[in-house]
């Protein structure tokens, strides 16, 4: 929206400033001033003879954009609903196993040819959710620009671009590719792709959309501002993206290319089988609406969402909300009874989502308790010690309970999952490019190549292989040199 001229011309004066002056002074903005005041929240116009005209532009696009009832709603429901533990009957869900049997190897088969087909008759778009930023891996910048590679240094978006293309190149097929951002990391992400020609993808066949922002609030309900003209926003979780799908327009131009299925995950994981057919194939099999990928979990606190059936519908339980009871729960095989990590890989139908959309609300915001720098009442730059902030965000597995009919494949998680979330420690860059390295010898191994490790397990050396020289394993042993040896250091 434009700013009016009578931004610049009439300011408004401090002590006499209030709802009715502002919206006579800014009558297109007139509608959304009223829902701040009306919401409680006049404070963040205390500033308002102090800013300049842009910085006033600024804080009245960004009311505009909030929906303060909605704002108002869910503080409420934060301040006066306690955290209450799981309600329902908790059951394990239906998994498909990690094939070992005949049977199970040639189901999997199956799943396999049916996927490819699919994938030859490009019904399978990839959606990649990249709307975080890498403060917590110590870079400025969106987390999809981080150098990850073991040897390369090749950036995440870069491997996810290079197996596009690969499957792309197997299949003779163009693969769209949606990728979510959030407004305060898109144009950087747009920029690093420009930056590098695209990874060699036609920039025609990539999407770019933003998901939704959400203001943040103190532990009251209040706004909080980190400067006299910009209100605190936060994006609005991962499950935003079934919001902007519809939003941005971006259903509506998968449905002209022909895409029937979307295949969704979130940027950081490095491991990731991006349109694996295997899973495809299993998504189509029985007309699911949305499937699953879960690995087994580590421990049993280990801090991960639990596919689970609750008064048998299907749902993801945050580990916070499982009893300890159930966590250490074990089943008849004596194995964790509610083992099936959430590793947050999913198939999507179009059909469905428009099922979803048809019934309305189509997600549910959650609150997490945070600690986030703020202007105190005296415009002084607070940063606090402990939490001090509500933000509030939805999860994409919560469109589950629209799910009649859904898939769980259970996979490995040395073969596909490792997030790189932390600077150091448990999913840290260190850890994921381990991890990389150590599938790579796995498949070298398989294939006769000598690959030595240490007592835990892990390659001693350093291994990088391109999506474009070998995809997968199988791939790998039908190029790789059968007499080649290892001598610390291979890229291929």
């Amino acid at each position: 929206m434009n700013l009016p001229n009578s931004l610049i011309d009439s300011p408004v004066n401090n002590k006499s400033m209030n709802g009715k002056t502002l919206e006579k002074e800014y009558p297109a903005y007139k509608r959304y001033i009223k829902n701040a005041f009306d919401a409680g929240q006049a404070h963040i116009f205390r500033w308002w003879n102090e800013i300049t005209p842009s910085g006033k532009e600024n804080l009245l696009n960004q009311i505009s954009s909030i929906d303060f009832l909605l704002i108002r709603n869910l503080v409420s429901d934060a301040l006066m609903n306690s955290p209450q533990p799981m309600q329902g009957n908790i059951t394990p869900p239906q998994i498909i196993p990690i094939p070992e049997s005949a049977t199970e190897k040639q189901k999997a088969q199956k799943a396999r040819h049916i996927g490819e087909v699919s994938l030859r008759k490009e019904e399978v778009a990839v959606l990649t959710v990249a709307g975080g930023d890498g403060t917590r891996l110590g870079i400025g910048g969106p987390k999809g620009t981080f150098p990850i590679a073991p040897i390369t240094r090749k950036s995440i978006f870069q491997l996810h671009a290079e197996k596009i293309l690969a499957i792309q190149q197997r299949y003779g097929v163009c693969i769209p590719w949606y990728i979510m951002t959030s407004e305060t990391n898109g144009t950087m992400t747009q920029d690093f792709f420009r930056s590098h020609r695209f990874f060699g993808i036609d920039p025609q066949q990539v999407c770019f959309f933003t998901q939704g922002m959400l203001p943040v609030v103190d532990l009251q309900g209040n706004l909080l501002m980190d400067s006299k003209s910009n209100i605190v926003m936060s994006p609005n979780g991962h499950g935003g993206v079934i919001i902007a799908l519809r939003e941005k327009g971006i259903l509506d131009d998968m449905k002209r290319r022909g895409i029937k299925h979307i295949f969704y995950h979130q940027v950081d994981n490095v491991l990731i089988k991006i349109a694996d057919p295997v899973f495809v194939g299993y998504h189509l099999m029985d007309h699911t609406e949305m499937s699953l990928k879960v690995v087994k979990k580590c421990h049993p606190e280990e801090k991960v969402g639990i596919v689970a059936n609750i008064d048998g519908r299907l749902q993801v339980i945050e580990y916070s909300e499982l009893s300890r009871d159930d966590m250490y729960a074990k089943g008849a095989d004596g194995t964790l009874k509610y083992n099936a990590g959430n590793i947050a890989i999913h198939m999507m139908s179009i059909d469905f989502l428009e099922k979803v959309y048809q019934n309305g609300g189509a997600i549910s915001y959650h609150t997490a308790i945070k600690r986030v720098p703020y202007l105190n009442e005296n415009g002084m730059t607070i940063a606090p010690e402990n939490n001090n902030a509500m933000k509030f965000e939805s999860f994409i597995f919560d469109i589950l309970k629209h799910v009649q009919k859904s898939v769980i494949m259970e996979v490995l998680r040395e073969d596909e999952f490792s997030p790189v979330k932390n600077r150091e420690g448990e999913n840290s860059p260190e850890t994921s490019r381990q991890d990389m390295i150590n599938q790579f010898g796995r498949w070298l191994r398989k294939a006769g190549i000598s690959i030595p490790t240490d007592p835990l397990g892990n390659v001693l050396g350093l291994i990088e292989i391109s999506p474009y020289f070998a995809l997968d394993e199988e791939e790998l042993g039908n190029k790789i040199d059968k007499h080649m040896r290892f001598n610390g250091h291979l890229s291929l």
